[in-house]
């Protein structure tokens, strides 16, 4: 007769959901300022799909190499610390999240290009639009140059042993 307002579901994946998000917004709001969560969340989501797509990729290609990788986890940890950067940027100048905001938003939209453009080069290409290829076009002439020029230099060196 009466609905329950306060029932739900409590599956193994919210816990683990609501534990990662009990430890990580702290940190992130302690790290890029209170209420941040979000933005740094989807920059983090973005972040881990275009490394899936990109080893999808590199495995595709036959140019997956793990010094490529390692140097990857180095760019992901330059690209987090552009934000906080900002927020430092932001308090010193007076401006409430001004520089964080734009500098994250313009980090997603740069990941999303690259991740796009790692779906397509993995072979995932008949999911995207045509028109967003187009606006990838350059993004994915670069990194079909880039591995070209990795699978290369792995052949001249295993050509050398």
């Amino acid at each position: 007769m009466f609905k329950q307002i306060f029932e739900f579901e409590i599956s193994p994946s919210k816990t683990l959901a609501a534990g990662v998000g009990a430890v990580a917004a702290p940190w992130i709001d302690l790290i890029y300022g209170e209420g941040r969560f979000i933005p740094i969340s989807l920059l983090l989501t973005a972040i881990v799909m275009d490394w899936i797509t990109g080893i999808a990729a590199s495995l595709r290609d036959e140019t997956y190499s793990s010094e490529y990788g390692r140097h990857g986890i180095l760019r992901t940890i330059f690209i987090l610390a552009f934000p906080f950067l900002a927020n430092l940027l932001d308090m010193m100048l007076g401006t409430p999240g001004l520089l964080f905001y734009a500098i994250t938003l313009g980090l997603v939209y740069h990941t999303w290009q690259s991740l796009t453009a790692n779906a397509y080069r993995a072979g995932w290409g008949k999911w995207i639009p045509d028109t967003i290829i187009k606006h990838i076009e350059s993004e994915l002439k670069a990194k079909v140059d880039r591995a070209s020029q990795r699978g290369a230099d792995s052949e001249g060196e295993n050509s050398n042993r």
